[in-house]
């Protein structure tokens, strides 16, 4: 009969709980305690499995990916990168997801090293003061960030306050003066400041005056009465919008159409992220086109060096590397119209 773990408990006299912890989490094991199981393990000769081998010190080949979710597809399309290259090498992901939440973050990351991931890649609010990070970075735990632009970590992104300050430049060159940003909660997302920041870039330096960014609710399906209210209402509403992430953008689209407002003849959009399905709307999407896939096999090839110790042969000097963006001119932007020539030249605040 093949044995059991609680062959093993018995065996070793200890109870299956601590048993378990001892193929889970063997660091949080009393020395003594892990050799009995150890004993156990091998004079039963309980079946190796991956967490059995763990115990034993072999190596695990699991990587845990770490994502704020899997509902927006610029992840999705991530994770499709490494897990395309992960197969290939014979490695195995774990999958876990935070909403940007930081007790989910903490819990994630000490889940993954309960089941002693080699590596972690992951996406987080804010890499540069991110305490977990730094706590990864004393136990040594080899990670890379996506989509995080920082010069701190080792990270794969795009420049994201020189995508938005190219997407803003594109949205002036049509005429448009009154150019609004909007976002989720800046506080939850480091690249949605860089792009603000990109923005206010653009908009300086045409002689405009930037506006703060309208932050809405990042989860929510539609666009509040309130905020629908200010993007459309009175003489000085804007002519643009500059939407943090496509997905924000098609909410956005849906609420002016139901307002009633032509897009892009009453406003024009830009989004940002370049997703796939933004071509398949109607008009089609203009966005800021980020690599998403390349990004994820990019910090995957990177992660990989890094556990195996052949970075070297990357080629790499630096922690960060920054993959170029692109601009989709879709059929969301238009040239403003001449009644809006003469209109203030600032956003709408």
């Amino acid at each position: 009969m093949i044995p059991t773990i609680k062959d093993v408990a018995a065996h070793a006299g200890f109870s299956i709980a601590t048993v378990s912890r001892a193929i889970n989490a063997p660091h949080t094991v009393n020395p003594v305690t892990l050799d009995k199981v150890r004993q156990s393990i091998d004079a039963l000769n309980f079946r190796p499995s991956p967490l059995g081998r763990q115990l034993r010190g072999e190596r695990t080949r699991l990587i845990g990916v770490i994502l704020p979710t899997i509902a927006n597809p610029v992840f999705a399309e991530c994770l499709q990168g490494i897990d395309e290259l992960a197969s290939a090498q014979g490695y195995r992901l774990m999958l876990m997801t935070t909403q940007y939440d930081a007790d989910r973050e903490r819990h994630a990351i000490e889940t993954l090293r309960e089941h002693r991931v080699e590596g972690l890649i992951l996406t987080v609010a804010d890499a540069d003061t991110h305490p977990l990070l730094d706590e990864l970075d004393r136990a040594g735990l080899l990670y890379v960030l996506m989509h995080n632009d920082t010069v701190r970590r080792p990270s794969v992104s795009v420049d994201n306050r020189l995508a938005a300050f190219d997407g803003v430049r594109m949205l002036i060159a049509h005429g448009h003066r009154r150019i609004l940003m909007l976002a989720g909660s800046l506080a939850a997302s480091d690249r949605a400041r860089q792009r603000h920041l990109g923005y206010a870039q653009a908009m300086e330096q045409a002689g405009l005056t930037p506006a703060p960014a309208l932050e809405v609710d990042f989860n929510a399906d539609e666009l509040s009465p309130s905020v629908l209210a200010h993007l459309t209402s009175g003489p000085n509403r804007p002519t643009a919008l500059f939407c943090s992430n496509d997905l924000l953008a098609m909410v956005v689209m849906r609420g002016l159409r139901r307002a009633r407002l032509q897009i892009p003849h009453d406003m024009s959009i830009l989004g940002f992220d370049g997703l796939a399905m933004g071509e398949l709307l109607s008009p089609p999407l203009a966005s800021v086109c980020a690599p998403n896939r390349e990004i994820g096999c990019a910090a995957w090839q990177r992660l990989l060096a890094r556990v195996t110790g052949t970075y070297e042969t990357l080629g790499e000097t630096s922690l960060t590397l920054t993959l170029p963006h692109s601009l989709r001119e879709g059929a969301t932007i238009a040239a403003i119209s001449n009644r809006n020539e003469n209109s203030p030249t600032h956003a709408s605040t």
